[in-house]
């Protein structure tokens, strides 16, 4: 009985920070929709780590990461959505841990960026209440006898 009454304790607060995490990467895909730099980098960790599908393939610090992203942003569509599937969300404490595929969306369907579906990891901890993201690991899959990039919009 007291196990089942402590799991009941913590299921809210689990819940609380399942959907804390949604709505982290919900803020998050709108600023990149946005190309809101400012906003994009209010999320992360002063400490984040990358490892990206374009070089540098590792970067460390928030500042570092600000200009990947400064980089990056004018290759993308003037407009766009991000569409996710598959995510999972699992959370302990103060870390979480989310997966998922993403590609974007929109009118400009040939444009590059909207060729394939991306696979992501991102880690999160939490520090003085707020979650951040602490880690992204982002690629996109391959074909081992080509060595080439697999593009494509069913994953």
């Amino acid at each position: 009985m007291k196990n089942g009454a402590a799991a009941m304790k913590t299921e809210p607060a689990t819940t609380r920070d399942d959907a804390q995490i949604r709505q982290l990467m919900a803020d998050q895909q709108r600023a990149i929709c946005a190309k809101d730099i400012d906003r994009i980098m209010a999320l992360y960790a002063d400490e984040f780590v990358a490892f990206d599908v374009k070089p540098p393939y590792r970067t460390k610090g928030k500042v570092a990461w600000r200009q990947t992203w400064e980089a990056c942003l004018p290759c993308f569509p003037d407009s766009f959505q991000i569409e996710t599937r598959d995510l999972t969300v699992a959370v302990s404490g103060d870390l979480a841990f989310a997966y998922w595929l993403f590609r974007f969306a929109g009118k400009e369907k040939d444009h590059p960026a909207m060729q394939t579906w991306m696979r992501i990891t991102a880690a999160y901890r939490r520090n003085r209440g707020k979650w951040r993201i602490a880690h992204e690991h982002l690629s996109v899959p391959f074909d081992p006898e080509t060595s080439q990039a697999a593009f494509t919009l069913n994953p």
